[in-house]
């Protein structure tokens, strides 16, 4: 098709200028991880594999990592395979005991030490890890998740006497890999299963639709839990290039391009609501030499992202649009030039990835014709084994290959349709699983989290486009008895139990749920658009009384959609997360020249902390530098 070929061509700009890429051929998928990993050591043992803000590791250097990581585990535990949870930092031990473990042949599941007990518990009980690798820093959470019940490698303490060489173990293709955990529609997350051969497929399809080498340095922004980590760690550690991370839960956004340059990236993953944030803080085209590829995703990309795309980043760079998930792994992609047309007000996720079918079906389960949309169903053999623990929600899901084969086809629960040209347009979720700041958000989930509270007798939560065209999270709830519990009472309870990402920026009270024709669901298209007033809070509305005040007040009025914010209102409260924050800092730092960390706005957490924040800089900086008491001088910024 004509589509296609125009692919083809975008395609072949698609290579790295060192001209090293080397084709990652189809026969290498039936291998383990560790396997292709150690042919990869073997070849650039002195090449950078890992980089972040702490650590810098070569190829050589990682492998014995992992190796004695291994080691220990075997030690522990023996050659029997079974999960281990990983409970480490967003850094690069994280990495070298996720190939410790594959190379002690065990399942490993990654846990996030900042994500709430509650979710971390489960996560432990549901995977039944056997064990779990930690540090000094998370040691004592470790021994709580375990009940004394489940052992404990610590890395910062392993035996001297551990060898660094690789425990040789013969590992089949189609072994347990790992599990990675999403957010489920009953109430409770759900681990997706993926076996060595499908890390493999996914890498080989990466590696060669954008023709990655070894001179290739990729970005990783997420989680290290997450599904997208997962899936940059092995395009870029079987693949022979350098694997960048850097933590924006610890860093300022305002750092991300500077970080992008000096670390000279070629291939930038990054979320559609991230990569808007990042466009927002640039002031001119042609910043970043070394980037040739941004992959985005998480989120419906528009035709606006195209033209910031083209607005602030080299020519000769390519953007690529796509559709992603745990359980299918890559599914199709679109590759974007300056000569791409763009018809309608949504990109393309495009054409579908090797040895992938994209399958658009009717509720029946029989093909929709042309342009009828359908849900998107993915039909390989290289998809994942199913859900953990779940063989009934695998059976539902996974179908067998209609026509006899060892393909499966996977049923996404997203709906699209085919554009003319052949390529996939995406319409948005057939249930209620929502995307939201690029992660995965089941609705049910935070609907039957709200329904614990003692004071909250009905719930519904929806996703509504926000001021910059990204969703938000707005909870409505039936109070079970007046007085109605207060925001921050709601808020509080529910960060106990679910990930930030998953709070509620809004939440408005009603007298009752609107109801279907039938009587028997929810309306949720009756229910009412929350206003821009500010909402119901516990805290009385105090103006603000100085100038800095009455700025910081006004930028965030602005970045959270309210029309007036008191000086001790919480930044929570008010429906701000971390993405929001990040757009105050950069204002913050354009206002004052004073830019606080995200930890330190977190602390400050409201207007008057944060005036405090900056008087106490301006105060520093006056005494320092006498001579000069500007904060708006372009030469001079103070950093908290």
């Amino acid at each position: 098709m004509k589509g296609g070929r125009s692919q083809e061509a975008i395609r072949a700009k698609c290579f790295h200028p060192s001209g090293s890429f080397v084709e990652f051929n189809e026969e290498e998928v039936e291998q383990s991880i560790p396997h292709r990993f150690e042919q990869i050591v073997r070849e650039y043992p002195d090449r950078i594999a890992v980089k972040t803000r702490n650590h810098t590791l070569t190829y050589s250097a990682l492998n014995k990592a992992a190796n004695r990581v291994a080691r220990a585990i075997l030690a522990k535990r023996g050659e029997e395979q079974e999960p281990v949870a990983i409970l480490l930092e967003n850094d690069a031990p994280t990495v070298a005991s996720a190939f410790g473990a594959l190379k002690a042949g065990k399942i490993f599941v990654t846990i996030d030490p900042s994500d709430t007990h509650a979710r971390n518990a489960f996560l432990v009980e549901d995977s039944k890890a056997s064990l779990v690798v930690t540090n000094n820093k998370n040691i004592h959470l470790a021994r709580e998740l375990a009940h004394n019940a489940i052992q404990l490698v610590n890395i910062d303490e392993l035996d001297t006497s551990l060898s660094d060489e690789s425990p040789g173990l013969s590992i089949p293709p189609d072994a347990f890999a790992h599990i990675v955990y999403t957010s489920g529609s009953t109430g409770q997350p759900k681990g997706v299963l993926s076996d060595h051969r499908k890390a493999l497929h996914q890498a080989m399809t990466y590696t060669n639709a954008f023709h990655v080498c070894k001179d290739d340095r990729l970005s990783l922004l997420s989680s290290y839990g997450s599904a997208q980590a997962t899936m940059i760690m092995w395009n870029a550690l079987l693949s022979g290039a350098a694997l960048h991370s850097l933590d924006l839960k610890e860093e300022s956004l305002a750092h991300l391009a500077e970080w992008l340059i000096q670390e000279e990236i070629s291939i930038m993953h990054v979320i559609v609501t991230i990569f808007r944030h990042l466009t927002s803080t640039l002031t001119g085209a042609g910043r970043f030499p070394n980037l040739r590829l941004i992959r985005i995703g998480g989120s419906p990309a528009s035709k606006r992202d195209v033209e910031l795309f083209e607005q602030y980043f080299p020519s000769h760079c390519l953007l690529v649009n796509g559709l992603s998930t745990s359980e299918g792994g890559i599914i199709s992609h679109y590759f974007i030039d300056r000569n791409t047309p763009i018809p309608g007000s949504t990109v393309p996720v495009g054409y579908p990835g090797d040895d992938k079918e994209i399958l658009l079906l009717d509720e029946e389960g029989k093909e929709v014709g042309p342009d009828c949309v359908g849900e998107i169903g993915v039909k390989s053999r290289y998809l994942s084994r199913g859900y953990w623990g779940r063989p009934d929600l695998t059976r539902a899901k996974f179908l067998p290959d209609p026509n006899g084969g060892d393909e499966r086809v996977y049923l996404t629960g997203d709906l699209g349709r085919l554009l003319p040209d052949g390529a996939l347009e995406y319409i948005g979720r057939k249930d209620f699983r929502v995307k939201v700041r690029g992660y995965s958000v089941e609705i049910g989930e935070i609907e039957m989290r709200l329904l614990d509270h003692e004071g909250v007798s009905e719930s519904a939560v929806v996703a509504l486009d926000d001021q910059s065209g990204d969703k938000r999270l707005v909870a409505y709830f039936v109070p079970r008895r007046q007085p109605a519990p207060m925001i921050g009472e709601l808020q509080s309870f529910l960060k106990e139990k679910l990930p930030e990402y998953m709070i509620p920026s809004a939440f408005v009270m009603l007298d009752s749920l609107p109801l279907a024709p039938n009587g028997t669901k929810v309306d949720y298209r009756a229910l009412p658009t929350p206003g821009q007033g500010r909402p119901e809070l516990a805290t009385p509305f105090v103006a603000p009384r100085t100038a800095i005040e009455e700025k910081l007040a006004k930028i965030w009025a602005e970045v959270l959609g309210v029309d007036h914010v008191g000086i001790h209102d919480n930044f929570f409260e008010l429906g701000g997360h971390s993405l929001l924050a990040m757009q105050i800092i950069s204002q913050i730092h354009a206002a004052f020249q004073v830019e606080p960390s995200l930890r330190r706005f977190f602390e400050a957490v409201t207007v008057e902390g944060l005036a405090e924040l900056i008087e106490t800089v301006r105060g520093t900086r006056e005494n320092a530098q006498p001579v000069s008491s500007d904060l708006t001088s372009e030469n001079e910024t103070g950093e908290l």
